[in-house]
């Protein structure tokens, strides 16, 4: 299923892209280039306008994944009636060069229905491709300049009971991803969407991160039993690090060094060292504080400081010192349900829920807003995309371009 393509748009958007606009600039997965809550090249003003500018606002269906910008066009998977469906988009203008999707039908169980049947995966960018992972399972591939659906997988015989919400990466030609009905950690083929290999048990929400510990490239991921590293090339699993949040719904892990740290469901947040001695890999715990713990809401590290909403006090902002795990400050409680954090230089953007964008200082003294916004009337539960001076922000089912003047 597709909108017939305008080759000529297709073309003048790509000349426009390579003309005006640098690779930095691209913002090609969850959590940005590195997953890591970064900015794709930002540029803050010197001083924060009292208004941010509205370029436009397109109707594009119902979801929460991230848009990915690539140059000068911007994709979204979203919803539309039964079907799961990638668009590309004029990032100027907002018009839409193509859209394809395929059949996805979806009725959400009870406790995640008040989030609607939109994909809550974010898309990844990589060799002119997008890689997906819908809601149910369902992991697919197209071509970012044609349109074209390469491969899929068939959905699974039953659905996750709470959707899949696990972000794919692409590294040397895999896809890694947790598909299906709370799937294993799982390569695909880029190409084929032929399965390669599996590791670990079963996943959750939390996305897989692609790092390097002691010189060895290894995908981190987080099971409902464990935290694990796994070999890029085979699959294998060089170590497993217990923890007890996979299975009730946390973050995906961040690094501080070669420290990951992770946190989950009312278990608090933990740091741990992966570590290589005679060929052997062991785990060694750095830290863990039981006073602040994330849900859906992922930090970022700034300098040798970790910045977050915890799910505590109705939601409350914190920063944490990333090597000690030292509560430096708690900030006022009731702050939000989610927040989509992102971070730029020693700025921290900060997207909640109710469709208010904070710009705040990453102090490792207190919480320092410098701005506040309102980019939506309704809720934004998707992490924004920031590229250059531009600010997209995705709500329940519509896509809004804001600039920075």
């Amino acid at each position: 299923m597709g909108m017939p393509l305008d080759w000529m748009s297709v073309a003048c958007v790509l000349v426009m892209a390579s003309a005006g606009y640098s690779p930095a600039q691209d913002y090609t997965q969850w959590r940005g280039r590195n997953r890591d809550g970064s900015a794709s090249d930002f540029r803050a003003p010197d001083a924060w306008p009292e208004r941010l500018t509205r370029r436009w606002t397109i109707d594009v269906g119902a979801g929460y994944g991230t848009p990915v910008v690539v140059g000068n066009v911007v994709y979204t998977f979203t919803r539309r009636r039964n079907d799961e469906v990638m668009a590309a988009i004029t990032a100027d203008t907002g018009k839409e060069l193509w859209h394809t999707g395929y059949p996805a039908p979806y009725t959400a169980s009870a406790p995640s229905a008040a989030h609607g049947s939109g994909p809550k995966a974010t898309p990844a960018f990589s060799e002119g491709r997008l890689f997906t992972v819908g809601i149910s399972g369902i992991v697919a591939a197209f071509d970012a300049v044609k349109g074209t659906l390469l491969w899929r997988t068939p959905a699974p015989d039953e659905p996750p009971f709470f959707s899949a919400a696990s972000s794919p990466a692409v590294v040397d030609e895999l896809v890694l991803a947790h598909p299906g009905n709370y799937g294993p950690l799982t390569a695909f083929d880029a190409g084929t969407g032929k399965v390669k290999w599996t590791a670990g048990d079963d996943g959750f929400f939390a996305s897989p991160l692609v790092v390097t510990i002691d010189g060895v490239r290894q995908v981190l991921t987080v099971t409902q039993s464990s935290v694990i590293g796994v070999s890029v090339a085979d699959g294998s699993i060089l170590w497993r690090h217990p923890w007890p949040g996979g299975g009730s719904g946390g973050t995906m892990p961040v690094m501080y060094g070669e420290t990951v740290i992770v946190s989950a469901l009312d278990v608090g947040v933990a740091a741990f060292r992966p570590v290589r001695r005679e060929g052997t890999w062991t785990t060694e715990p750095v830290w863990d504080t039981r006073d602040v713990w994330m849900y859906l809401s992922n930090p970022v590290v700034i300098g040798d400081a970790l910045f977050g909403l915890s799910q505590r006090s109705s939601g409350q902002y914190f920063a944490l010192d990333a090597g000690t795990g030292r509560v430096l400050w708690l900030g006022p409680p009731r702050a939000a349900a989610n927040t989509a954090v992102v971070k730029s230089a020693e700025l921290l953007v900060l997207l909640e829920d109710d469709g208010e964008l904070i710009v705040a200082k990453a102090s490792r003294a207190g919480f320092e807003p410098i701005r506040r916004y309102t980019v939506s009337e309704s809720s934004t539960w998707a992490q924004p995309a920031l590229s250059g001076n531009r600010i997209f922000v995705k709500d329940v089912a519509s896509l809004t371009l804001w600039t920075v003047n």
